[in-house]
């Protein structure tokens, strides 16, 4: 009988904590961690991906090259990074909350990040498409720039044709984790 209530107020304790710990990655968003705690090398995908603790996003450790929109779709949707499918193209939001908003330099991810290969300047494609003509996506771009800026970030600030020929960087999980 003892062990009985035992095991009962054991499953009800682990319900209530549950239950107060909310569902997994509902208030994720509004974190704001150091990049030495935000940032996991993810060892059960060969150290190909890396875990963003603030998104709960998954994103290759390395971009892919460039390549024109379609291409990048589909250079996403055939990935196979750390062994896994499943991979796609961030939205204009996602491959933003990248980003360092105070950085001077390239490229403006936070100090201690764990990504490899990122170029200093880039244009990188999105998933999102411009809300005026859907033709168009809206990337997201940094680079040097002349004085005074000296350097600077883009984020949904411009859209262009699909036949360019940008960065691609895939990411897993999140809103958008269907087919696009």
């Amino acid at each position: 009988m003892k062990q009985r209530l035992m095991h009962a107020c054991a499953f009800v304790g682990a319900v209530l904590f549950a239950l107060a710990a909310g569902p997994a990655g509902a208030d994720a968003w509004d974190q704001t961690l150091a990049s030495s705690k935000r940032f996991v090398v993810l060892s059960n995908m060969n150290s190909e991906a890396v875990l963003d603790r603030e998104t709960e996003l998954v994103w290759q450790r390395s971009t892919s090259g460039n390549n024109s929109w379609p291409g990048g779709v589909a250079s996403c949707q055939n990935a196979r990074t750390g062994g896994r499918f499943g991979w796609r193209l961030p939205t204009v939001q996602e491959l933003g909350s990248l980003l360092d908003p105070n950085a001077t330099s390239g490229p403006p991810l936070p100090l201690g990040h764990p990504f490899i290969g990122i170029p200093a300047s880039a244009f990188f494609w999105t998933a999102t498409s411009s809300g005026n003509n859907p033709g168009l996506i809206t990337p997201v771009l940094w680079g040097s720039a002349p004085p005074p800026a000296n350097f600077f970030v883009q984020v949904g600030a411009l859209s262009v044709g699909q036949d360019g020929s940008l960065g691609v960087w895939c990411v897993r999980g999140g809103m958008l984790a269907g087919p696009q």
